[in-house]
Order: C-alpha cells, then sequence, then structure tokens
C-alpha cells in the first residue's frame, strides 16, 4: 500500500506542479470558460498554492517529520477540485468531461490523504 501510495502521489505532484506551470502561461478563461469568474489573482494565488502543495506531497519523502504535509496537500488539491466543479456547475456552461477530469482528481487525492492519515 505504501508503494501505492507513493506512485500516486509523485503522480499527483508531477499532475499539480505542472497545473501550476499551465496557470501561470494560461488565464482562467483559456483554461476553461466555465472559469472565466476566477480573477487573475487569485488564479495566480492557486497557482502558488499548487506549487506548494506538489512539493507537499514530496518532501516528506525525503524529510520524515513532515509526513502531515501529505494529507494537507492532497486535502487542499481536493478542495480546488471540487470547487472548479463547482463553478463549472454554477456558471452555466457545465463541460462533463472537466468535471469527470476534476472528480478522478480529487478522487486520487482523497484516498492518498485517506490512505497516508490511516498509515
Amino acid at each position: 500500500m505504501n508503494i501505492l501510495l507513493w506512485v500516486l502521489q509523485v503522480l499527483m505532484a508531477l499532475h499539480t506542479g505542472l497545473g501550476a506551470a499551465w496557470k501561470f502561461t494560461k488565464t482562467a478563461e483559456e483554461t476553461n470558460p466555465s472559469l472565466a469568474m476566477i480573477p487573475y489573482g487569485i488564479w495566480m494565488a492557486l497557482a502558488i498554492i499548487e506549487l506548494l502543495c506538489a512539493a507537499g506531497l514530496i518532501i516528506p519523502g525525503y524529510l520524515k517529520r513532515y509526513t502531515s504535509l501529505i494529507s494537507i496537500s492532497a486535502l487542499i488539491i481536493v478542495f480546488e477540485m471540487l470547487m472548479f466543479c463547482a463553478l463549472s456547475i454554477f456558471s452555466g456552461t457545465v463541460d462533463y468531461a472537466s468535471i469527470t477530469y476534476w472528480l478522478v482528481v480529487a478522487a486520487i487525492c482523497g484516498f492518498i490523504a485517506f490512505g497516508r492519515r490511516n498509515a
């Protein structure tokens, strides 16, 4: 189980880091029209938070005393993905492909948080 969790953590760290890089180069509207209501400043703050979360998924592999960072980072990603789902639903431009993608990412990160809390 530990190996599975580490594989998922590394994959989610890469996913989240790439997502942050994407946010630095694209506006919310360019990424997904349903996210157009997110102001630019908040969009940039989300990119920074994502970079911190990506680090929080990996750092405990090197510094064992920071293992609680894994669950915290994973839960922040879950919250962000669920927020994107809600924005898409309430924006009126529901994109089911994006919602499915965000829910899958949220489920994987929820599994990581649950697995690390109970390990």
